[in-house]
C-alpha cells in the first residue's frame, strides 16, 4: 500500500456514485468511500484523490473526456469502469466494445501507476436487465482478458453476491444503494489486499415476508416511475442527466 498515495476515478454513473446521496445534492458512490480506504491506510504525508466520472456517460466518451485528464494526473492508481451504457444499448456488440476498452486500457497504462479494471453486475435477479445477462456476461469475460494481458487488478462485481440482494439497489433499481456502494468499496479494497473491519460478502439480515400483493404494487409503481422514463431515455438516445463538470476532476488530498 505505500505505492498508492494518490487515486482516480473514470466512469459513468455507477462510478460517480448515484444512489448514494451526500450533502448539497452531490453524491458520494463506491470510489469516494474506496479513496477514503486507501487514505486511511497511505504511508505518505497526503493522499490526493480525483473522481472524473460523470452519470450517462459511453465508453467512447469516457475515453475521449476523462482518459486523457487522467493520463495527466498520473495518479498511482485509476479505477476504469466503462462499457456498460453501450452493452444495454440496443444492437450493441461486447466484442466491438471490448476491442474499444482494450485500445483505452493500453494506452491508460503507459501513463498511469496501477489501473483497475471493473467487470459488470450478473443481472439474473435484476428486471430487464435480466434479459442482457449474455451480453454482460460476454463483456465481463472480455475484461478479465483484458486485465490478464495488461496485469490490471481486477473488481469482480459478477462474482459479488451480496450485490444480487434488493437492499444492494436504489429504488430506482438501477444504481446502487448507499449500503451497495459501500459493500462494492469493501471489494475494491480487498482485490488490493487491505484488510477490512467487515467483508464485502457478509450475508444480510432475514427479509420478512412478503405478500404478492405488495410486490407487484411495488412492481407496478417502479415501472410507471423508473422503468418506462429509463426505456424512453435508451430510445432517444438521452442519458439521466448528466453534470457539466466531474466533482472532484484534480488530485486534492483527501
Amino acid at each position: 500500500m505505500a505505492g498508492y498515495g494518490s487515486y482516480a476515478a473514470i466512469g459513468d454513473s455507477f462510478t460517480e456514485g448515484v444512489g448514494d446521496p451526500g450533502p448539497g445534492g452531490a453524491f458520494i458512490g463506491w470510489a469516494d468511500r474506496f479513496a477514503v480506504l486507501l487514505a486511511d491506510r497511505a504511508s505518505g504525508p497526503s493522499f490526493r484523490y480525483a473522481n472524473l466520472a460523470v452519470r450517462g456517460r459511453l465508453l467512447d466518451q469516457i475515453v475521449a473526456e476523462q482518459v486523457p485528464r487522467a493520463k495527466e494526473l498520473a495518479p498511482d492508481l485509476v479505477t476504469f469502469c466503462a462499457g456498460g451504457n453501450d452493452i444495454i444499448r440496443p444492437g450493441s456488440d461486447p466484442d466491438d466494445v471490448a476491442e474499444r476498452l482494450e485500445r483505452a486500457v493500453a494506452d491508460l497504462t503507459t501513463a498511469v501507476g496501477t489501473v483497475m479494471l471493473t467487470t459488470g453486475f450478473d443481472t439474473r435477479a435484476m428486471p430487464v436487465l435480466r434479459h442482457l445477462r449474455g451480453k454482460v456476461a460476454m463483456y465481463t469475460a472480455h475484461v478479465r482478458a483484458i486485465a490478464d494481458r495488461y496485469d490490471c487488478p481486477v473488481l469482480d462485481l459478477w462474482s459479488l453476491k451480496s450485490v444480487q440482494d434488493r437492499r444492494a439497489w436504489d429504488n430506482d433499481r438501477l444504481h446502487l444503494s448507499p449500503e451497495g456502494h459501500a459493500r462494492v468499496a469493501l471489494r475494491a479494497a480487498q482485490v488490493l489486499g487491505l484488510e477490512v473491519s467487515s467483508g464485502s460478502d457478509q450475508p444480510w439480515p432475514p427479509l420478512p415476508p412478503r405478500r404478492a400483493l405488495d410486490v407487484r404494487r411495488d412492481d407496478i409503481h417502479w415501472a410507471r416511475e423508473h422503468l418506462a422514463p429509463w426505456i424512453g431515455r435508451r430510445l432517444r438516445g438521452e442519458s439521466s442527466g448528466d453534470r457539466i463538470e466531474a466533482k472532484r476532476p484534480d488530485l486534492l488530498p483527501l
